[in-house]
């Protein structure tokens, strides 16, 4: 049976402020706990007045605080941003502090704009580095080797669990060289998926964290009671899409009755096309699309998206989902 998870942006919603996010990702993350989810991973990302997950490890910190025993994580961590010493100094605090209960995803990209990246210091090449960085972190999570004079303190020899994020043949490729499992970012970049997976199944190299490829593949889920219902809290999702493409970033906004007035039909196309892995419905709806999903692709995992205005209405949705029977 395919394990659950939850992906959450800790977006804020109009009329809301970033420590009402944090509070509802804290709720979502005890709720989810207690319907028997995998894990709760958390994004980077910077300048956006919608998301309120930017220091990321300190979000994972409180989440773990808030919750017993489900893993909590970050999908991811975008390592160009950082020095691998850094990285693991962090989550290998985290990971003292709650062990046995920390991930660790890795991103290539920078995840923000180029102004942003500048802000954040961030040397234009650093993604080039990106499979060295990765090394580096196994290493300073490893045990002490001859002679090794950097260390990560918290951190050595915790093997925290490295995970590898993409949208494309790259992550699919570095994760089955390094015997690491794998997250496909299909909630929002779904064109490569099914060749991403052949190629990671294919090309996976057994590992000391990884004995057998794990594949874990990022969905978009809004349940309700009705086709109708989950299909009016799903315009909040279609929206931040068209304000995307329209370069307007902003908060999460309330439910619409009409999409089509809202977005132009060249946003619709592009907006539909990454929205392609969405599954909106009923439960006697999405237990059919998802079920299929998860049969054509053989994710061992799925990592749930929902982004819905009304918390408790984000809430519910999650329940549905735990009730659909897929793990």
């Amino acid at each position: 049976m395919v394990a659950l998870s939850v992906l959450d942006l800790v977006p804020v919603s109009e009329g809301q402020t970033p420590r009402d996010a944090l509070h509802n990702a804290a709720s979502l993350a005890q709720h989810v706990e207690r319907l028997g989810f995998t894990r709760f991973w958390v994004a980077e990302h910077h300048n956006m007045v919608g998301i309120a997950s930017a220091a990321t490890s300190v979000v994972i910190g409180y989440l773990a605080s808030q919750t017993q025993t489900i893993r909590v994580g970050a999908g991811g961590i975008m390592l160009p941003n950082h020095s691998p010493l850094v990285i693991a100094e962090q989550f290998g605090t985290l990971e003292s502090l709650y062990p046995g209960r920390i991930d660790l995803g890795l991103g290539r990209a920078p995840g923000t704009d180029q102004r942003t990246s500048r802000a954040l210091r961030v040397d234009p090449q650093a993604s080039e580095n990106f499979p060295r960085d990765v090394v580096e972190l196994q290493v300073l999570f490893g045990p002490l080797l001859d002679g090794q004079v950097l260390q990560a303190v918290p951190g050595m020899g915790l093997n925290v669990p490295l995970w590898i994020l993409g949208s494309s043949l790259y992550g699919a490729q570095l994760a089955a060289m390094l015997g690491l499992p794998y997250a496909f970012a299909s909630h929002f970049a779904p064109d490569h998926l099914m060749q991403a997976l052949e190629v990671y199944r294919a090309k996976f190299e057994p590992s000391e964290q990884l004995q057998k490829s794990h594949a874990m593949v990022g969905v978009n889920v809004v349940l309700a009671d009705t086709d109708e219902e989950a299909r009016h809290l799903f315009t909040t999702l279609q929206m931040r899409f068209a304000d995307m493409f329209r370069g307007a970033r902003g908060f999460l906004k309330p439910p619409i009755n009409d999409i089509e007035m809202y977005w132009t039909p060249s946003e619709k196309i592009q907006a539909s096309r990454m929205l392609a892995c969405a599954f909106v419905g009923s439960p006697e709806t999405v237990r059919a699309s998802l079920g299929r999903f998860v049969q054509q692709t053989g994710a061992e995992e799925l990592m749930v998206a929902t982004a819905v205005f009304d918390h408790q209405a984000r809430l519910k949705s999650y329940e549905l989902l735990a009730g659909l029977g897929l793990r």
